[in-house]
């Protein structure tokens, strides 16, 4: 009987185990094999080069800008963005009038892609602001925040913000109002204040929740693409290592340029397989931090 359930159970899992197999194990072993040839994505021929794209890769100053870059994009967005969702969250969860309106209206730009976002906010930055800039005579506002070098990771730290915070916002809010009520009552009858119940209840029973959102946020932004192509393209120039570089060239993009643009496929999945390693690397020690502050919390 047991044998004839498990053969029924395994012919209802066998179309997902074979699309998961066919779309992302198979797929995954073969850029391995591609990132130790010479693969351009056209000749059929290929020559093993062994890990020769890896030490090229490392070499190439233009990956390690791009490499440092995401790792400086990440960490600002892992900050801005759970601080802004933290405190949209204390905001709908309190007594406001339409706050369910305004949680609505937090999580709208989140279902917006990050093509047209990128588009629309490229606009916004090139037009509107600049205009403003212009208006009040805000020397920092009236050229584009996209087009400096120093200020473009910040730009688009505040779209990725603006869209994904509404996103973390929720998961946030679902985690508040899980918090038992007769916690906050007896922390109010022995005086304790907003910011005294902030600190020693609210944020502790919340660790949960920053694992998750935390996790999430980091992710998102090192994994970060579509926004990047549309809203700067990699630009504006700059130089790293006395090599001329992109100064908002994320990863993902470096990838994308290095395969597609520059036929360099196998030089292309080399940095894809670093790419992986580090992004599971990182998320799992991440993870790995957070439940141990759990623990003490």
């Amino acid at each position: 009987m047991k044998r004839r359930y498990w053969g029924v159970n395994l012919l209802f899992l066998a179309p997902v185990l074979i699309t998961f197999l066919l779309v992302m194990v198979v797929p995954f072993f073969m850029g391995i094999y591609y990132s130790m040839t010479d693969f351009n994505g056209v000749r059929s021929e290929l020559t093993f080069v062994g890990l020769n794209n890896y030490q090229a890769m490392f070499q190439d100053p233009v990956f390690l800008h791009s490499f440092l870059l995401t790792l400086q994009y990440t960490l600002i967005n892992v900050v801005l963005v759970n601080l802004v969702a933290f405190g949209l969250a204390l905001l709908v969860t309190g007594n406001l009038k339409g706050r369910n309106f305004l949680r609505a209206g937090f999580f709208v730009p989140n279902l917006i892609g990050g093509i047209v976002l990128g588009y629309i906010w490229q606009f916004i930055f090139n037009n509107i602001l600049t205009q403003v800039g212009k208006s009040y005579e805000l020397a920092w506002l009236a050229k584009s925040l996209i087009g400096n070098k120093d200020t473009v990771l910040w730009a688009m730290s505040g779209v990725n913000t603006w869209q994904y915070a509404g996103y973390i916002m929720m998961i946030f809010v679902a985690a508040i109002q899980g918090i038992p009520a007769n916690l906050l009552e007896a922390a109010s009858v022995d005086g304790a204040n907003g910011w005294r119940k902030l600190r020693s209840i609210t944020i502790p029973m919340l660790a949960n929740a920053f694992t998750i959102t935390t996790f999430l946020t980091l992710t998102n932004s090192f994994k970060q693409f579509d926004l990047n192509f549309a809203l700067t393209n990699g630009g504006p120039a700059a130089m790293f290592m006395k090599t001329a570089s992109k100064a908002s060239q994320l990863l993902a993009l470096n990838i994308y340029n290095t395969a597609i643009t520059l036929n360099r496929w196998g030089d292309g999945q080399a940095r894809a397989v670093i790419f992986f390693v580090v992004l599971v690397i990182v998320s799992l020690v991440q993870v790995s931090i957070n439940k141990h502050k759990e623990v003490e919390m």
